[in-house]
Protein backbone atom coordinates (compact mmCIF):
# COMPACT_ATOMS: atom_id res chain seq x y z
CA UNK A 1 0.00 0.00 0.00
CA UNK A 2 2.80 2.36 1.00
CA UNK A 3 4.71 1.61 -2.22
CA UNK A 4 1.59 2.33 -4.29
CA UNK A 5 1.12 5.70 -2.58
CA UNK A 6 4.77 6.56 -3.19
CA UNK A 7 4.46 5.64 -6.87
CA UNK A 8 1.30 7.72 -7.27
CA UNK A 9 3.00 10.67 -5.56
CA UNK A 10 5.92 10.45 -7.97
CA UNK A 11 3.58 10.31 -10.98
CA UNK A 12 1.63 13.31 -9.68
CA UNK A 13 4.81 15.36 -9.22
CA UNK A 14 5.94 14.39 -12.74
CA UNK A 15 2.59 15.38 -14.28
CA UNK A 16 2.56 18.70 -12.44
CA UNK A 17 6.10 19.44 -13.62
CA UNK A 18 5.20 18.56 -17.22
CA UNK A 19 2.07 20.69 -17.04
CA UNK A 20 4.04 23.65 -15.68
CA UNK A 21 6.64 23.30 -18.46
CA UNK A 22 3.98 23.10 -21.18
CA UNK A 23 2.13 26.12 -19.79
CA UNK A 24 5.37 28.12 -19.72
CA UNK A 25 6.18 27.11 -23.31
CA UNK A 26 2.74 28.06 -24.65
CA UNK A 27 2.76 31.37 -22.79
CA UNK A 28 6.20 32.22 -24.18
CA UNK A 29 5.16 31.41 -27.77
CA UNK A 30 1.95 33.42 -27.46
CA UNK A 31 3.69 36.50 -26.02
CA UNK A 32 6.30 36.43 -28.80
CA UNK A 33 3.58 36.39 -31.44
CA UNK A 34 4.60 32.97 -32.72
CA UNK A 35 2.52 29.94 -33.47
CA UNK A 36 1.75 27.69 -30.50
CA UNK A 37 2.40 24.72 -32.76
CA UNK A 38 6.12 23.93 -32.95
CA UNK A 39 7.58 23.75 -36.46
CA UNK A 40 9.68 20.81 -37.51
CA UNK A 41 12.75 21.83 -39.48
CA UNK A 42 14.13 19.56 -42.16
CA UNK A 43 17.25 21.62 -42.86
CA UNK A 44 16.74 23.52 -46.12
CA UNK A 45 13.58 25.67 -46.43
CA UNK A 46 10.67 23.87 -48.01
CA UNK A 47 9.40 24.90 -51.44
CA UNK A 48 6.35 26.57 -49.90
CA UNK A 49 8.52 28.59 -47.50
CA UNK A 50 10.79 29.69 -50.34
CA UNK A 51 7.71 30.75 -52.30
CA UNK A 52 6.44 32.73 -49.33
CA UNK A 53 9.80 34.51 -49.01
CA UNK A 54 9.80 35.37 -52.70
CA UNK A 55 6.24 36.62 -52.45
CA UNK A 56 7.20 38.87 -49.55
CA UNK A 57 10.01 40.43 -51.56
CA UNK A 58 7.73 40.80 -54.55
CA UNK A 59 5.14 42.56 -52.42
CA UNK A 60 7.70 45.22 -51.52
CA UNK A 61 8.64 45.87 -55.14
CA UNK A 62 5.01 45.80 -56.28
CA UNK A 63 4.46 48.84 -54.04
CA UNK A 64 7.43 50.68 -55.59
CA UNK A 65 7.65 52.85 -58.70
CA UNK A 66 10.72 54.19 -60.47
CA UNK A 67 10.50 57.72 -61.86
CA UNK A 68 12.90 58.28 -64.75
CA UNK A 69 13.03 62.05 -65.05
CA UNK A 70 13.90 64.13 -68.14
CA UNK A 71 16.30 61.67 -69.76
CA UNK A 72 15.77 63.37 -73.13
CA UNK A 73 18.24 64.31 -75.82
CA UNK A 74 17.96 68.06 -75.28
CA UNK A 75 19.00 67.55 -71.66
CA UNK A 76 21.71 64.89 -71.96
CA UNK A 77 23.03 64.75 -75.55
CA UNK A 78 25.68 67.41 -76.35
CA UNK A 79 25.19 66.81 -80.08
CA UNK A 80 21.78 68.49 -79.88
CA UNK A 81 23.31 71.86 -78.99
CA UNK A 82 20.46 72.53 -76.56
CA UNK A 83 20.68 75.59 -74.29
CA UNK A 84 19.29 73.38 -71.51
CA UNK A 85 21.94 70.67 -71.73
CA UNK A 86 22.86 69.29 -68.29
CA UNK A 87 26.65 68.98 -68.30
CA UNK A 88 26.66 65.83 -66.18
CA UNK A 89 23.71 64.20 -67.92
CA UNK A 90 25.43 62.26 -70.69
CA UNK A 91 27.67 60.41 -68.23
CA UNK A 92 24.75 58.91 -66.29
CA UNK A 93 22.78 57.56 -69.28
CA UNK A 94 24.29 54.03 -68.95
CA UNK A 95 23.67 53.99 -65.19
CA UNK A 96 20.07 55.09 -65.66
CA UNK A 97 19.60 52.34 -68.26
CA UNK A 98 21.03 49.80 -65.82
CA UNK A 99 18.80 51.04 -63.00
CA UNK A 100 15.75 50.67 -65.24
CA UNK A 101 16.84 47.12 -66.11
CA UNK A 102 17.05 46.24 -62.40
CA UNK A 103 13.63 47.80 -61.81
CA UNK A 104 12.14 45.68 -64.59
CA UNK A 105 13.68 42.51 -63.16
CA UNK A 106 12.06 43.29 -59.81
CA UNK A 107 8.67 44.06 -61.30
CA UNK A 108 8.86 47.72 -60.29
CA UNK A 109 6.42 50.05 -62.06
CA UNK A 110 8.54 52.27 -64.35
CA UNK A 111 7.26 55.77 -65.11
CA UNK A 112 9.01 57.92 -67.71
CA UNK A 113 8.61 61.59 -66.81
CA UNK A 114 9.35 63.92 -69.72
CA UNK A 115 8.91 67.47 -70.91
CA UNK A 116 7.07 67.95 -74.20
CA UNK A 117 6.30 71.62 -74.72
CA UNK A 118 4.13 73.38 -77.23
CA UNK A 119 6.51 74.64 -79.97
CA UNK A 120 5.27 78.16 -79.26
CA UNK A 121 6.52 77.91 -75.68
CA UNK A 122 3.12 78.91 -74.31
CA UNK A 123 3.23 76.19 -71.64
CA UNK A 124 6.84 76.66 -70.52
CA UNK A 125 8.09 78.72 -67.57
CA UNK A 126 8.18 82.46 -68.31
CA UNK A 127 11.95 82.68 -67.81
CA UNK A 128 12.49 80.12 -70.60
CA UNK A 129 10.05 81.37 -73.22
CA UNK A 130 12.68 83.28 -75.17
CA UNK A 131 14.12 79.91 -76.25
CA UNK A 132 10.90 79.22 -78.21
CA UNK A 133 10.70 82.34 -80.35
CA UNK A 134 11.47 80.36 -83.50
CA UNK A 135 9.04 77.52 -82.70
CA UNK A 136 11.87 75.07 -82.07
CA UNK A 137 12.63 75.37 -78.38
CA UNK A 138 14.08 72.63 -76.14
CA UNK A 139 11.97 69.45 -75.85
CA UNK A 140 9.30 70.89 -78.14
CA UNK A 141 6.74 68.21 -78.90
CA UNK A 142 7.51 66.23 -82.04
CA UNK A 143 11.12 67.34 -82.32
CA UNK A 144 14.17 65.11 -81.93
CA UNK A 145 15.31 66.87 -78.78
CA UNK A 146 12.21 65.64 -76.94
CA UNK A 147 13.09 62.00 -77.63
CA UNK A 148 14.60 59.79 -74.95
CA UNK A 149 18.38 59.45 -74.95
CA UNK A 150 19.77 56.66 -77.11
CA UNK A 151 19.51 53.32 -75.33
CA UNK A 152 16.44 54.26 -73.30
CA UNK A 153 13.14 52.75 -74.44
CA UNK A 154 9.66 52.74 -72.94
CA UNK A 155 8.41 49.15 -72.81
CA UNK A 156 4.90 47.75 -72.73
CA UNK A 157 3.27 48.17 -69.34
CA UNK A 158 5.36 51.22 -68.47
CA UNK A 159 3.94 54.72 -68.23
CA UNK A 160 4.83 58.02 -69.88
CA UNK A 161 3.98 61.21 -68.00
CA UNK A 162 4.37 64.67 -69.52
CA UNK A 163 5.12 67.59 -67.22
CA UNK A 164 5.69 71.28 -67.94
CA UNK A 165 7.35 72.32 -64.68
CA UNK A 166 10.19 71.07 -62.48
CA UNK A 167 8.18 68.76 -60.21
CA UNK A 168 6.65 65.65 -61.74
CA UNK A 169 3.71 66.18 -59.38
CA UNK A 170 2.95 69.80 -60.29
CA UNK A 171 -0.22 70.15 -62.42
CA UNK A 172 -0.07 66.45 -63.41
CA UNK A 173 -2.01 63.35 -62.40
CA UNK A 174 1.11 61.52 -61.18
CA UNK A 175 -0.08 61.21 -57.58
CA UNK A 176 -3.38 59.68 -58.75
CA UNK A 177 -1.57 57.20 -61.03
CA UNK A 178 0.69 56.11 -58.17
CA UNK A 179 -2.01 55.87 -55.51
CA UNK A 180 -4.43 53.92 -57.72
CA UNK A 181 -1.57 51.52 -58.55
CA UNK A 182 -0.94 50.88 -54.84
CA UNK A 183 2.45 52.59 -54.90
CA UNK A 184 3.91 53.59 -51.52
CA UNK A 185 7.62 53.92 -52.35
CA UNK A 186 9.53 55.82 -55.03
CA UNK A 187 12.94 55.37 -56.61
CA UNK A 188 14.13 58.37 -58.63
CA UNK A 189 16.74 58.64 -61.38
CA UNK A 190 17.44 61.22 -64.09
CA UNK A 191 18.29 64.92 -64.37
CA UNK A 192 18.84 67.36 -63.03
CA UNK A 193 19.43 67.17 -59.30
CA UNK A 194 18.79 70.79 -58.17
CA UNK A 195 15.68 71.27 -60.29
CA UNK A 196 13.39 68.43 -61.37
CA UNK A 197 14.87 65.75 -59.11
CA UNK A 198 14.84 67.94 -56.01
CA UNK A 199 11.35 69.37 -56.51
CA UNK A 200 9.86 65.97 -57.30
CA UNK A 201 11.51 64.49 -54.20
CA UNK A 202 10.31 67.26 -51.89
CA UNK A 203 6.76 66.92 -53.24
CA UNK A 204 6.89 63.13 -52.77
CA UNK A 205 7.92 63.61 -49.14
CA UNK A 206 5.17 66.21 -48.64
CA UNK A 207 2.65 63.76 -50.11
CA UNK A 208 3.70 61.15 -47.52
CA UNK A 209 5.20 58.47 -49.73
CA UNK A 210 6.66 56.03 -47.24
CA UNK A 211 10.11 55.61 -48.74
CA UNK A 212 11.78 57.90 -51.27
CA UNK A 213 15.11 56.85 -52.78
CA UNK A 214 17.41 58.82 -55.08
CA UNK A 215 20.12 56.74 -56.77
CA UNK A 216 23.05 59.13 -56.57
CA UNK A 217 25.07 57.84 -59.54
CA UNK A 218 21.96 57.66 -61.75
CA UNK A 219 21.20 61.35 -61.25
CA UNK A 220 23.26 64.37 -62.27
CA UNK A 221 23.63 68.14 -62.33
CA UNK A 222 25.75 70.70 -64.18
CA UNK A 223 28.62 70.22 -61.73
CA UNK A 224 29.46 67.51 -59.16
CA UNK A 225 29.44 69.94 -56.23
CA UNK A 226 25.91 71.09 -57.10
CA UNK A 227 24.80 67.49 -57.36
CA UNK A 228 26.29 66.48 -54.01
CA UNK A 229 25.01 69.57 -52.22
CA UNK A 230 21.45 68.78 -53.28
CA UNK A 231 21.87 65.11 -52.42
CA UNK A 232 22.83 66.16 -48.89
CA UNK A 233 19.74 68.35 -48.62
CA UNK A 234 17.50 65.46 -49.66
CA UNK A 235 19.24 63.05 -47.31
CA UNK A 236 18.57 65.49 -44.47
CA UNK A 237 14.80 65.12 -44.97
CA UNK A 238 14.89 61.33 -44.78
CA UNK A 239 15.50 60.44 -48.42
CA UNK A 240 17.67 57.36 -49.03
CA UNK A 241 20.66 58.04 -51.28
CA UNK A 242 22.38 54.78 -52.32
CA UNK A 243 24.57 54.14 -55.32
CA UNK A 244 23.14 51.81 -57.96
CA UNK A 245 25.33 48.98 -56.68
CA UNK A 246 24.05 49.48 -53.13
CA UNK A 247 20.43 49.66 -54.27
CA UNK A 248 20.58 46.52 -56.37
CA UNK A 249 21.82 44.30 -53.49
Amino acid sequence: MTSHLALMSCLLVLLLSLDKFLLHYLKKRWLSGGSIIPRISSGAPSKSRRSMAAAGSGAKWSETAMLVIDMQKDFVDPAMGSPLLVAGGEAVVPTVAEAVAVARERGIFVIWVVREHDPSGSDVEVFRRHFYSGGKGPTAKGLKGAELADGLVIKKGEYKLVKTRFSAFFATHLDSVLKTSGIKNLVIVGVQTPNCIRQTVFDAVALDYEKVTVIIDATAAARPEIHLSNIRDMKNIGVETPTLEEWRR
